[in-house]
């Protein structure tokens, strides 16, 4: 039996723990008498993270704008149609049979993010900004290396696998990074626990968060982490989980990628400096609420938080086994080799 076998046998052992729910008043408590967050939860929603233009200062919608809004995110994600642009054709005609944004919005709220007060984004500095240009608009591939989404930019030849987005390479998910990004597909989280230890399994390529509860102190600076370094802790019946040592290959935050706007989309940021704090707290046996801050004074003017509710789910969660599939990343470098062979032919006459 080799050693990733038995070391994976122990972590087996430690999360299999009997976790006897206990209520007591309104808290559901484990066994040792923690409030008992375990379960799986779906984070899918309808609201988005940013608030729409359209909506400017308004933090609620009515009900009736909220049923609109609702019905045209549906129609607008149902994307099933044979576009002209084969690269959009290939790359973007998903309907819902492959999607799964959700039907429902979360509340009234307008936007996931609650600070800035416009449900916005916060600025970015003029050295994130400045950072990020250069990194989107320079010829050679590496460049790539910090995009995060799947697209496929126009004329892009990748020379090796490092030169592809994190989620083709299966290291990070795009819409857990690993504070939560409600998306297309992939939206549960995992949540099992022990006396010393919170374990974080979020679906999206399987990653799995082993957060201790004690004061052990973190990892030296010098050695970051895709998905930083991770200590908790109780503020009554929340879990708030801190994190640093993210490595500067992280961004900071995703969204999609639109070389049209460099300032705001795309990878914003790169994480050597990110500090997140998640806070989880159980609502009732059916809601945990998850909020969220990002600091990181050299990518925003100010921190960024988000709120949203995660619903108990009776379904199962299956491993998303990222690199066994990844045929894509294959096709991508082959496709590339090709492409450059036919240029040199045809440069020869041949």
């Amino acid at each position: 039996m080799d050693s990733q076998t038995v070391r994976g046998i122990r972590l087996l052992a430690l999360f299999s723990l009997a976790v006897t729910p206990v209520a007591v008043g309104q808290e559901i408590l484990t066994a040792w008498g923690d409030p008992n967050l375990e379960g799986l939860w779906d984070y899918r929603t309808l609201t988005p993270l940013e608030r729409p233009p359209a909506f400017a200062d308004k933090a609620e919608f009515t009900p009736e704008e909220a049923e609109q809004f609702r019905d045209g995110m549906i129609q607008m994600r149902d994307v099933d149609n044979r576009p002209d642009d084969a690269n959009v054709d290939i790359e973007s005609a998903y309907n819902t049979a492959w999607y799964d944004w959700g039907t429902r919005l979360g509340d009234l709220r307008t936007s996931l993010i609650v600070s800035p007060a416009n449900g916005r984004l916060p600025e970015l500095t003029p050295a994130a900004r400045t950072q990020m240009r250069e990194r989107y608009t320079q010829d050679d591939t590496p460049s790539r290396d910090m995009v995060l989404l799947d697209a496929n930019v126009a004329g892009f030849s990748p020379g090796g696998p490092e030169a592809m987005g994190l989620s083709e390479r299966c290291l990070v998910g795009f819409n857990a990074v690993p504070h939560l990004i409600p998306s297309a597909y992939n939206n549960n989280l995992r949540i099992v626990q022990t006396p010393g230890h919170v374990l974080l399994v979020t679906e999206m390529i399987h990653n799995a968060r082993i957060v201790p509860l004690d004061d052990r102190p973190y990892l030296p600076d010098q050695i970051p982490q895709w998905n930083g370094v991770a200590r908790a802790y109780w503020d009554e019946n929340t879990l708030v989980v801190q994190s640093r040592n993210f490595t500067d290959k992280l961004p900071v935050y995703q969204l999609p990628f639109d070389l049209a706007d460099l300032d705001k989309n795309g990878a914003v940021g790169f994480g050597s400096d990110l500090q997140l704090t998640e806070r989880f707290t159980r609502i009732d046996t059916g809601t945990l609420r998850y909020e969220y801050t990002v600091e990181d004074p050299n990518t925003f003017v100010e921190p960024l938080k988000v709120q949203f509710d995660l619903r108990a789910s009776t379904e199962k969660m299956y491993e998303y086994a990222c690199h066994e599939g990844n045929y894509g990343m294959m096709g991508v470098l082959r496709g590339a080799r090709v492409s450059e062979r036919e240029s040199q032919l045809a440069g020869q006459g041949e």
